[in-house]
């Protein structure tokens, strides 16, 4: 385990895990589905409330202005976690899922036409699946998916060239599967597509608070992620995109804070960011969401890597001694194995694990986690989920294991 930083003392920053639940300590593996917040973001949230709430940019009066300071300076704050080129290329969202269906109605809108490809990857996030089917059903664009090679989780880039064909405008892609834990290779996919002239789009909501993002290195022309899922609010989240894309797309909503001018007949819009945050925006998100990116960096992204990495192999190679059990994803000691892991029992549903772990006081998932085709794919209706972060230990980690033990032996395996 790697010692380098006092991962106890970090944990103490987490109110919430000091509780019990149904009279056991809690153990929190689900945090692929939501991280937890540390004390400064929680207060940073209370100090906005209590002294700062106004709205932003109309206002003159110092509420406003702090608001306004505090608002702007979380975007900038943003351009500096995933090193983009300027703060006006962050777009705040609701989350990654509004991220991507702002774009997909947007630029997907503007560039795709009937017989264009969009190119998606078989272990896609329903997030990244319905909305490019949305607006392929609007333009008559057509879907297409690099394959997953099976139960190991990585992609079949063997044949990608029958992929990657001159019909592709758009390639999405997950950079860390949330049902899988696998990492896959989207700066050599990025630059395999950039060579064609494809657009691309990376989705980091289980990346960009785990280990270290550079756009301009990872060679993308997107990238969407969620505050909720790296220590931040809930209901607050990133589009960055390259200037020069998204100075062609037209606005996604209408209203206030979007125009420069507005009349009867015409209006006039604010160039990116602004004309794609209509409305007042989500004010204490970004705010909080800037609290937790100077959290996570105190510790450093490559630290929070190596130890998720670290607690996923452990929680692998001790499951994978039990009898009758499926484990997916790449192997436990892969370089490609994120902070996850999701396995079945044979023949004891994945709702059922994760009810009994929960009387133990262990919080899992269960369920497709919003990946049914690639359930299908691999002839499963769902899996349990293990999902760890840097608060975890390699402890919770070996009460998790005991508790599936548990589980088996009830169910007389």
């Amino acid at each position: 385990m790697n010692k380098t930083f006092d991962w106890e003392a970090c944990r103490r920053d987490f109110p919430i895990l000091d509780q019990t639940i149904h009279g056991k300590p809690l153990v929190y593996l689900d945090n692929a589905a939501t991280s937890q917040k540390p004390l400064s973001v929680i207060e940073a949230l209370v100090h906005y409330y209590k002294r700062d709430n106004a709205n932003v940019h109309r206002g003159i009066h110092e509420l406003s202005n702090r608001s306004t300071v505090a608002f702007e300076g979380a975007r900038a704050r943003v351009a500096r976690f995933i090193h983009a080129p300027h703060p006006d290329e962050i777009i705040f969202t609701r989350g990654t899922t509004e991220s991507i269906n702002l774009l997909a109605a947007t630029w997907g809108a503007t560039n795709l036409k009937p017989g264009d490809v969009i190119l998606l990857t078989e272990m896609e996030h329903h997030s990244n699946l319905v909305p490019w089917q949305m607006i392929a059903r609007r333009t008559g664009a057509r879907l297409a998916f690099i394959p997953v090679t099976g139960d190991d989780g990585m992609l079949d880039l063997s044949r990608l060239e029958d992929y990657l064909t001159p019909q592709v405008k758009l390639l999405s892609m997950v950079h860390i599967s949330n049902s899988l834990g696998t990492l896959n290779p989207v700066e050599e996919l990025c630059a395999r597509a950039r060579k064609m002239g494809v657009t691309t789009l990376v989705d980091g909501a289980q990346s960009a608070g785990h280990l270290p993002v550079d756009v301009q290195a990872l060679g993308c022309d997107f990238f969407a992620f969620s505050g909720h899922k790296i220590c931040g609010p809930t209901g607050i989240g990133v589009l960055w995109g390259r200037q020069e894309c998204l100075e062609g797309m037209p606005p996604y909503q209408g209203g206030g804070e979007m125009i420069l001018t507005a009349g009867y007949d015409r209006t006039e819009y604010k160039p990116a960011p602004h004309r794609f945050e209509a409305g007042t925006p989500d004010i204490s998100g970004p705010i909080g969401l800037h609290a937790a990116m100077d959290y996570l960096d105190a510790i450093g992204r490559d630290q929070i890597w190596k130890h998720d990495q670290e607690l996923a192999h452990h929680a692998w190679d001790q499951l994978s001694k039990l009898k009758d059990i499926r484990l997916f994803g790449p192997a436990g000691n892969s370089p490609f194995r994120a902070g996850l892991v999701s396995f079945l029992l044979k023949d004891v549903h994945a709702h059922d694990i994760v009810t009994l772990a929960d009387q133990a006081g262990v919080a899992l998932r269960g369920g497709h986690h919003c990946t049914q085709p690639l359930m299908h794919k691999l002839g499963v209706e769902s899996t349990a989920r293990a999902s760890f972060y840097f608060y975890n230990t390699r402890a919770e980690v070996d009460q998790f294991v005991d508790v599936i033990r548990e589980i088996q032996r009830f169910f007389g395996r």
